[in-house]
């Protein structure tokens, strides 16, 4: 009984046009490019921008070093509101103690909130400017995940319009197939009825 079923399938059916047959092919590939390509694009691309981003964090690690640090100058009365922005950081007076070089003040980027008094970290880079600290494992994972998922959907995306744009040329070419058909079975079907 199956043997049957596949034959009556492959028989030639009249009203099968061609287009049909491409818009039948062109659903299936895109469900693969959907299901299978588009995540598989994002995971190489998350893997790719993981790795970098590993780089370039370890590269600043190198390049910056970290002081435990005194807050010795006075923090603003009023902060800038920055909304939706990350942690806010100012620039305020700092006091630390080098081994074999005594005491340094400098002005560097704290937290805001931070007051007279408090111990911070404080990030500088070679040549002695503060500098925000490098990115830790969570930024890294952040950015991998976000230009993974990124890409992932605009792969998808992309498909799927370009899809959109071949079934409306297939549909145009499909109407222009049966305009022609009738066109030839039109004037005997009218004969008959008259």
């Amino acid at each position: 009984m199956r043997s049957g079923l596949r034959g009556r399938y492959r028989r030639h059916n009249p009203l099968r046009r061609r287009s049909d047959v491409v818009e039948a092919w062109t659903v299936l590939v895109v469900a693969v490019l959907v299901l299978i390509g588009a995540p598989l694009a994002g995971a190489l691309t998350g893997r790719w921008a993981h790795e970098d981003a590993r780089a370039v964090a370890a590269e600043l690690r190198a390049e910056r070093h970290r002081v435990r640090a005194e807050v010795v100058g006075r923090s603003p009365d009023a902060l800038p509101t920055a909304e939706g922005v990350g942690e806010h950081r100012l620039r305020i007076a700092v006091r630390w103690a080098e081994p074999g070089a005594g005491p340094r003040t400098a002005t560097a980027l704290v937290p805001a909130g931070t007051r007279r008094g408090d111990r911070v970290d404080v990030w500088f880079d070679a040549r002695g400017r503060s500098v925000p600290p490098p990115p830790d494992g969570t930024a890294v994972w952040q950015h991998t995940l976000t230009l993974g998922v990124a890409t992932a959907g605009g792969s998808a995306a992309a498909v799927l319009l370009g899809h959109a744009v071949l079934r409306r040329v297939a549909l145009r070419h499909r109407l222009a197939e049966w305009d022609r058909e009738w066109a030839r079975t039109g004037p005997e079907w009218s004969r008959r009825s008259a």
